[in-house]
């Protein structure tokens, strides 16, 4: 076993493993006796296409549905979701190229049902037997911000005439359910609240093609409650945090009840649209997934007694779930292996694998296990994921401790679980160890601690990672000299404002990072766009906040080198931004290098720049730590670094 120091070793993992790894699964819907769900290819530049296969056996072919130029994706809020809905045979999908829902059956051709224009559908939900399709609309024709409303859509006509919409007024719309006796359910909210903070469910009567008699169910001030889902017999499911923790509770003509008290969530927060984070099995069981302070699982609750049994492992979780007769699918995480597509014979409680995230060839003991780790702060513990480095064909010489990678999760209201995460094995191989973060704000740990990051972002979460990262230094998991600090999007704010407020971190790498609050506030899209309103404070009232917490405007203080790397096409996150940090740290000399990427948004979908830009951090931290990296890499100008 050859001794080599800790990031210079040479990992199982390759960059085609890489991407390959990136391919996912979602959406999974199951109709009839056929299973459908969406698959993304890094590929073919991101393209996502639906998918189906027959549940008769496992000699069952995938057939792709929409095979290419087809886009199966929206935009609705900039993050999509909800892309298609199938029932009875009958397709609905959104084209991500012309913003159009289509309709597609029988074999036919696809043929469009909504006009050409500035329009976008999310939350599709298919209805044959009505002869319409239901949607959240986001009209983007007017000169103010694009308008959301719930709208009809006609499946049979080929005309393609403008929707009926049936609720307007609300600034947000999603989920929208209809009963078997014709009642519709949706979830609202305003500005300048986000659908974890608060939420209304409402109820209404279908009466042609319009919505009358609406009223409210649950939510308001101060709670959370989405996901509404109706039961045969019209008994309406829905999930609150009204007690702290995002739990189920079951709604009839005016009474409410908890199903299962417990201190776990049995949602995430909705980024997304067409999320089902519950599938209803009958009139007396829900199929769910729960997160409990970010370990996951799948179980089957019982409506009546409220008894909760897991049919998953210890540690395995699905990100959304479906049931159809006696069968029910879902894309499920392990902690030691890829993810894969499944299904779950409800009888007698087995998975069965249709599909692998990727193949792995790693061995076992190169797997690097997530270890929970807390650490103390000023708010109460801190949690987080600590994987070592792990490579059966390397040791590090005596004495030697690895460079932490802190990673810093994106939202901010968003996770970090235990799952298998190539792009994590990518590093740990490599001789790297890496910190995942839940810092104050993150999911998975109920709403008081949600809301440790109202009024604090660019506060707690920075404290929280600098404090973690010190921590596994002082416990002699890392090296204090080789800290690296490491997120995207709200992470890589984070990141920014770690490397600008402290002096814990040696390199930082952002990715698509926020460098200008204030910036931000008043150049991002609509869902976003009040969001700094609770984490920072009211705009313009608190401008010398913003200024104040704003990486941009503390580069005298930059810390460490930063690798900044930027989509051309972001809207969340406009590329300004990272341009300017990369101006304000090449006038003070610090090693620096930026690099954007054409047709990227926000995030990387393609294969290629997935590749490019985990090189051009490989060989930034080589340069900026001093080791030869075990590839020959595309060399990136890093600017000033005969300054490090």
């Amino acid at each position: 076993m050859p001794t080599a120091p800790y990031g210079s070793w040479a990992s199982p993992i390759s960059f085609a493993d890489l991407t390959a790894g990136s391919t996912a699964f979602s959406a999974v819907r199951i109709d009839g006796d056929s299973l459908y769900w969406l698959e993304a290819h890094p590929d073919q530049a991101g393209r996502t296409s639906l998918w189906r296969r027959d549940l008769g056996g496992s000699d069952g072919e995938a057939v792709e549905l929409t095979p290419a130029p087809t886009y199966v994706r929206d935009r609705v809020h900039e993050y999509g979701g909800g892309e298609y809905d199938v029932r009875g045979g009958v397709i609905v999908y959104s084209e991500l190229t012309d913003g159009r829902l289509y309709r597609l059956a029988n074999g036919s051709p696809a043929v469009p049902i909504t006009p050409e224009g500035l329009y976008r559908y999310a939350d599709i939900q298919v209805h044959p037997e009505l002869g319409l399709a239901l949607a959240v609309r986001e009209d983007h024709s007017g000169p103010a911000e694009p308008v959301n409303s719930i709208v009809a859509i006609e499946l049979d006509d080929s005309r393609a005439d403008e929707p009926t919409v049936l609720c307007t007024g609300a600034d947000f719309y999603s989920t929208p359910q209809m009963s078997a006796d014709g009642r519709l359910a949706w979830t609202q909210w305003d500005h300048p609240n986000l659908p974890w903070d608060s939420t209304t469910i409402m109820i209404g009567t279908l009466a042609g093609r319009s919505v009358i008699d609406s009223r409210v169910v649950a939510g308001g001030p101060g709670e959370s409650a989405v996901h509404p889902r109706w039961l045969r017999d019209g008994e309406l499911i829905f999930v609150s945090d009204r007690t702290n923790w995002w739990n189920l509770y079951a709604w009839r003509n005016g009474e409410t009840r908890a199903l299962h008290e417990t201190a776990a969530e049995f949602c995430l927060p909705q980024w997304m649209f067409g999320q089902n984070p519950y599938a209803v099995i009958d009139d007396d069981h829900l199929l769910v997934t729960l997160n409990r302070s970010t370990v996951l699982s799948v179980g089957v609750l019982s409506l009546i007694t409220g008894e909760l049994e897991l049919v998953t492992e210890p540690d395995v979780g699905a990100s959304a779930v479906a049931v159809g007769g006696g069968t029910a699918a879902a894309v499920l995480s392990y902690p030691d292996r890829p993810g894969s597509l499944a299904t779950l014979d409800l009888d007698r409680r087995s998975w069965a694998e249709v599909r692998q995230v990727a193949p792995t060839t790693m061995p076992a003991e190169a797997v690097s296990l997530a270890q929970p780790v807390t650490w103390a702060s000023e708010q109460g513990p801190v949690h987080g994921w600590f994987y070592p480095p792990a490579n059966p064909e390397y040791t590090a010489p005596n004495g030697m401790r690895p460079p932490l990678i802190t990673l810093s999760h994106g939202g901010p209201t968003a996770c970090s679980f235990r799952d298998f995460k190539i792009g994590y094995q990518f590093w740990t191989t490599r001789g790297y160890a890496i910190l995942d973060v839940n810092y104050g704000g993150s999911t998975g740990f109920g709403r008081d601690y949600r809301q440790r990051l109202i009024g604090t972002w660019g506060i707690t979460d920075v404290a929280d990672c600098a404090a973690g990262a010190r921590a596994m230094g002082d416990q002699g998991l890392a090296d204090p000299a080789r800290l690296v600090v490491k997120g995207g999007s709200a992470g890589g704010y984070t990141t920014l404002r770690a490397l600008t407020s402290t002096a814990v971190f040696s390199a930082g790498i952002s990715l698509y990072g926020v460098g200008d609050l204030e910036r931000l506030a008043l150049d991002t899209h609509k869902f976003e766009s009040r969001y700094l309103d609770s984490l920072v404070g009211p705009y313009p009232q608190a401008r010398e906040v913003y200024r104040d917490r704003s990486p941009i405007h503390h580069v005298d203080e930059l810390s460490a080198p930063i690798l900044l790397l930027q989509g051309a096409d972001d809207k969340v996150v406009p590329p300004n931004q990272a341009e300017a940090l990369a101006a304000a740290a090449r006038r003070k000399g610090l090693p620096v290098a930026l690099i954007i990427f054409e047709g990227e948004a926000h995030g990387f979908r393609t294969a290629e720049t997935i590749k490019v830009s985990t090189e051009a951090q490989i060989y930034f931290l080589g340069k900026i730590f001093d080791f030869e990296p075990a590839e020959d890499l595309p060399e990136i100008m890093i600017e000033n670094l005969d300054t490090a």
